[in-house]
């Protein structure tokens, strides 16, 4: 629960007392709890701000950048700070219900809308992290440079170095940095979400799309598509409306789970080495 320290600094910061305090779901990183004051609902986030400095800035720097595309919302940032260790992040209560063909067409469409909004290069002003580890974002020209060089390349490496891949992956990777540039079409930079999963969207009491804990960065657009089909979680009109608002490059199917090479090694170096049959029949299919 919130230590009383804490629990009093956000008294004071929102001026109202604090009525009552939930443990709620919201993943393995970070304790999550719904606060209730005499007028408001929160759901704040925990964690120690020395085992992941700047988290929760990230992810207030991301939200951001897609709210200020006005194509689709996120929950208000209410506060974001940190008191002693504790690190935290306090947001908008939203009250969620189970995604509609309505509102699953209306992510679509909004995803689409949310990636035409182009950068020059590819990459982030700003580091942030996939899940729990430090994600790089150094700026590249090339959607196959930065995917090599700022994806997969770190992720293999800390694999090798734990032990959950051997030289002969690695090897087979070095055959894929080679061939990416031809197998896709480079289009401009473009906002991504960065871990679009099932998990990372919601939907509200009035069928309103809400993306949450994005991973950004200025990337191919069909990285966040791969992701959708990952772990599941969208439906078929989530993908028709996208196509219809902004159409993908042919053959794109057949580029998923080239992308879903990242949030795969993210998987193999968080939770061991059962994904590591998964990397590898995805990256035979290129090599």
């Amino acid at each position: 629960m919130l230590n009383s320290i804490l629990a009093n600094y956000i008294k004071r910061r929102l001026n109202s007392d604090i009525t009552d305090v939930k443990p709620v779901s919201g993943g393995s990183i970070n304790r999550t709890y719904l606060i209730e004051t005499l007028d408001h609902k929160y759901f704040i986030k925990l964690n120690n701000k020395t085992r992941y400095p700047e988290m929760f800035e990230a992810e207030a720097r991301g939200l951001n950048l897609i709210a200020q595309t006005n194509t689709i919302k996120t929950p208000e940032i209410i506060l974001q700070d940190s008191v002693g260790d504790e690190s935290f992040f306090l947001l908008e209560w939203i009250k969620t219900r189970r995604p509609t063909a309505k509102a699953s067409a209306k992510l679509g469409e909004q995803l689409a809308a949310m990636h035409r909004n182009f950068a020059d290069k590819f990459g982030l002003d700003t580091d942030n992290y996939m899940g729990s580890l430090h994600q790089s974002n150094k700026k590249h020209n090339t959607w196959a440079e930065f995917f090599s060089e700022q994806r997969l390349q770190p992720m293999v490496k800390m694999a090798i170095d734990k032990g959950l891949l051997t030289t002969n992956d690695l090897v087979a990777f070095e055959h894929l940095y080679k061939k990416l540039p031809g197998l896709f079409d480079e289009e401009l930079p473009t906002l991504i979400h960065g871990d679009l999963w099932g998990g990372n969207y919601i939907i509200d009491l009035d069928e309103q799309p809400y993306l949450i804990d994005p991973a950004v960065s200025y990337g191919n657009r069909e990285f966040d598509l791969a992701m959708t089909t990952l772990f599941g979680g969208f439906s078929n009109e989530f993908y028709v409306a996208y196509n219809e608002a902004y159409p993908l490059i042919k053959g794109w199917q057949q580029r998923m789970d080239l992308w879903n090479l990242y949030p795969l090694l993210v998987h193999l170096n968080l939770f061991g080495a059962g994904y590591a049959g998964q990397v590898r029949d995805c990256l035979l299919q290129y090599v």
